[in-house]
């Protein structure tokens, strides 16, 4: 086996100062640098930091304005690398850049309503006011699967507040971690305002550690999320926000829209290759509707289209994000077929050396036990039940807490459905995933520390101070004193 393939499947290390990037699409060698300093890289944006809290708040929306028109100039190279970096359709990746500009002018609204000023006047006892601070210097540990738009979702409203950036990109897509930077950079904002930091688990967890950080802003798996809240859980001056992912589960109630009910589901389970937080993981379907849902979706399935970022015709989705992840999806759909699953559409390697894989669907009705497990990819368990609220009850069997979505029903059973179910993220009629940036973000459980991302982002990003004021000092004691 060769250096490359091993590094590619995760089983050797990097060399100690240098990260390479492959295209998990063609396993060719993308990006190559340094792994960076953690404690030069958190002194530069400790001293930059105060210039730039002082900047006034429609300085900083202006220049974060000039980043959104670099992104527009740069837009389709910023979509190309982001689709050979993530191996995802180059239509999606477009989609991505998209929200990458987008997301500025949402987070300044979102500032201006979630953190404004206050004022009210108290007559004789002066005036009362609320304004908000940043946190100081904030480090964003971003994902691979969507490594502009979801670190941007955090950077985006942490420098409009007032607060210095560093961000380390997902050790599987640094190249599109140091051109986000870039552009920041290119808007004029200054380089010690917003770092990129080169590294992977060693440097994540350092910056997470180091005293003069003031923040961890980090989405990503349970596991490593819990991980950070346990590190900081006896430092309660750092603010942690956690977006941790989902067990997510959609529900086919009576319906008589098959296809769209199809449609819905394979939109849900498999867009991203599956590698979506809010990505359906559990399909729990009404057991008189199964044959004739299950059939459609089959046939669905059967017929997307996989291949690279820019093959044409555009395929529906592309490979995971490397080998060793695709190695431990099959081996997750193998585990369920050994312990009572049944196969409705197999999962397949078409090709040994690189990372694609065919949706696999399975059900899993007849397990003793299913995996409470984030599989991150096209992975979909099938669950079969009677009533309605036993669907409820199933869907509530996870730790986790992201995303959920009813497929049909009436209203009622809608109203049953958003009552009971327990999820940050919950869904009627549409898929489980394309979360509006308009709206909050996050989870509960394993899926969140409920700080919600997205227009809630503002709320972690600055905190409130409450202030009473006069002009001039005034105050009177009356009682408790000798004549």
């Amino acid at each position: 086996m060769q250096l490359k393939d091993a590094i590619q499947k995760g089983w050797l290390p990097l060399a100690n100062t240098e990260l390479v990037s492959y295209e998990p699409a063609t396993g060719a060698e993308l990006w190559r640098g340094k792994i960076g300093d953690v404690d030069a890289t958190v002194g530069r944006a400790r001293r930059a930091w105060p210039q730039w809290a002082a900047k006034p708040l429609a300085t900083r929306i202006e220049l974060l304005r000039r980043f959104a028109n670099e992104v527009r100039s740069a837009q389709e190279p910023f979509a190309e690398l982001i689709a050979r970096e993530t191996g995802k359709p180059l239509w999606e990746a477009r989609t991505e850049v998209e929200s990458v500009i987008a997301k500025v002018e949402i987070s300044a609204r979102a500032y201006g309503e979630r953190t404004g000023q206050k004022r009210l006047d108290g007559g004789l006892q002066g005036s009362s006011a609320v304004r908000h601070k940043p946190h100081g210097v904030l480090v964003v540990l971003g994902p691979y699967n969507f490594p502009a738009h979801l670190p941007n979702g955090h950077i985006i409203p942490a420098l409009i507040a007032g607060n210095a950036v560093i961000f380390k990109p997902s050790e599987k897509t640094p190249a599109v971690g140091e051109m986000l930077t870039t552009l920041f950079h290119r808007a004029g904002i200054p380089a010690a305002v917003v770092q990129v930091l080169v590294g992977g688990p060693d440097e994540g967890k350092a910056l997470v550690a180091h005293p003069d950080i003031d923040g961890v802003l980090f989405t990503g798996s349970a596991q490593v999320g819990i991980a950070i809240n346990k590190k900081l859980a006896t430092d309660p001056g750092k603010i942690v926000a956690l977006e941790m992912g989902g067990n997510n589960p959609l529900v086919v109630w009576d319906t008589p829209k098959i296809t769209d009910a199809a449609a819905l589901i394979v939109q849900s389970a498999f867009t991203t290759a599956g590698q979506r937080c809010t990505a359906a993981r559990r399909l729990i379907i009404k057991s008189d509707m199964y044959d004739d849902v299950l059939g459609e979706v089959k046939k669905l399935t059967d017929r997307l289209i996989i291949g690279a970022p820019f093959d044409d015709p555009q395929p529906f989705m592309g490979p995971v994000i490397d080998n060793r992840t695709a190695d431990q999806l099959s081996e997750s759909f193998v585990y369920f077929l050994t312990n009572g699953g049944k196969a409705i559409s197999h999962m397949r390697r078409p090709h040994d050396d690189l990372p694609f894989l065919t949706p696999g669907i399975i059900d899993t009705t007849a397990m003793a036990t299913r995996p409470d497990v984030e599989l991150f990819g096209p992975l979909l368990q099938v669950i079969r039940v009677d009533e309605l609220d036993q669907a409820i009850a199933e869907a509530n069997n996870t730790r986790f807490g992201l995303a959920a979505s009813l497929v049909g029903g009436t209203p009622q059973d809608y109203n049953r459905f958003w009552a009971n179910i327990r999820a940050g993220i919950v869904n009627w009629n549409r898929p489980t995933n394309g979360a509006s940036s308009g709206a909050p973000f996050g989870g509960v459980g394993f899926s969140g520390n409920h700080r919600p991302a997205a227009y809630y982002a503002a709320d972690y990003c600055a905190y409130p101070v409450a202030s009473t004021e006069m002009e001039q000092p005034r105050a009177s004691v009356g009682v408790g004193f000798k004549e």
